[in-house]
């Protein structure tokens, strides 16, 4: 497999900058591209070094394959993507940017293409390893690659509309003010509610697994999908919080917190974000949502921070919007994915 894809988006890639594979040597230049755009494009959300390093682990997605990043002839970092797919998954998700110096040249045209065509690889790849390991093997599939953009950024709108990508769903970022009173929940007494600890990883990630079984792009996270987030540089266990059924031990629900200082510079105020929140089926109905909210308010008020803050799909069968706007969160911001059905690869792509 050559790393930068097969020959139609080598050929799209832009020859005025030299591309590779991001590597352990590029990690200083990655950041530094992705935190230059971040200046000026000012999102919620970026990529930092010690994320960058744990994309570089990854064996799911490893970067030798699935990453490509441009320098210019002086040697710095102009434009980088990267895709990530799940085996067997429905869909691959693509990232990356391109320095604000060097946006509206057909620079970002190119790596649409490139992930274009990786994505059909690896969708090949897919295929053709299932029916290789002995098993029935996995029925073809459409090729999908779904990016995602904050509303302010109209700039990428553009792009991904011209590129024949379209909008299929809509999130909302909510804030939750921490001054004043917090509210206060009772949880019936047969459930405990706990501090996330590594004790804990296995069953709320089987947990998770299940609460997100019937939402919309959701796949089930294996253990490295899965220490992307209890793992992350920004995860904080401190201000997570389980809620345990005691009879049976089972995890009925969670709310894994973020913290990100550095964000806190650029935005003005300390933020604690739940990254995930959870309730099984069976339990639902029964606070333990409210109270996994009001648990993270307090340890967030507690460790001196100003907001709580969330993300939310806009569709969200469980009506998680409306529990939210109850509790006094507020939507700040908008994003949404956008997603294009590729043509399959003739075959995948071996050098």
């Amino acid at each position: 497999m050559n790393a930068q894809g097969g020959p139609e988006s080598r050929t799209a890639l832009d020859p005025r900058l030299a591309w590779r594979p991001a590597g352990s040597r590029d990690l200083d230049a990655w950041a530094d591209l992705i935190a230059r755009t971040a200046a000026v494009e000012r999102p919620v959300w970026f990529e930092r070094r010690a994320e960058l390093e744990q994309i570089l682990g990854s064996k799911n997605n490893p970067a030798a394959e699935n990453t490509v990043l441009g320098f210019d002839p002086q040697g710095f970092a102009r434009a980088y993507a990267r895709i990530m797919k799940n085996r067997d998954g429905a869909k691959a998700i693509g990232l990356g940017c391109v320095d604000p110096e060097w946006q509206e040249s057909g620079i970002g045209t190119g790596l649409l293409a490139w992930a274009e065509q990786r994505t059909r690889e690896r969708f090949a790849e897919d295929t053709a390893s299932s029916a290789d390991s002995g098993g029935p093997g996995t029925p073809a599939q459409v090729p999908k690659l779904r990016l995602y953009m904050e509303h302010q950024h109209q700039h990428q709108a553009a792009l991904f509309d011209r590129a024949g990508f379209t909008v299929v769903r809509y999130f909302n970022e909510m804030h939750r003010p921490l001054g004043g009173t917090l509210p206060q929940t009772v949880l019936d007494p047969r459930f405990s509610l706990v501090t996330f600890g590594p004790e804990l990883r296995e069953s709320v990630r089987l947990a998770h697994n299940d609460v997100f079984r019937d939402h919309w792009g959701s796949e089930p996270r294996d253990d490295e999908a899965w220490g992307l987030v209890v793992d992350d540089p920004l995860a904080r266990p401190d201000l997570s919080g389980v809620v345990l059924d005691q009879p049976t031990g089972t995890v009925a629900g969670y709310q894994l917190a973020t913290h990100d200082a550095d964000g806190a510079v650029v935005r003005g105020f300390r933020e604690g974000y739940t990254e995930l929140l959870g309730v099984r089926r069976e339990f639902r109905g029964r606070g333990i949502a409210q109270a996994l909210l009001a648990d993270a308010m307090h340890r967030f008020a507690a460790s001196g921070m100003d907001t709580a803050s969330l993300d939310v799909d806009s569709e969200n069968p469980t009506g998680a919007l409306g529990l939210y706007l109850k509790m006094g969160y507020t939507v700040v911001n908008r994003s949404m994915a956008w997603d294009k059905d590729l043509e399959p690869a003739e075959s995948p792509t071996d050098g």
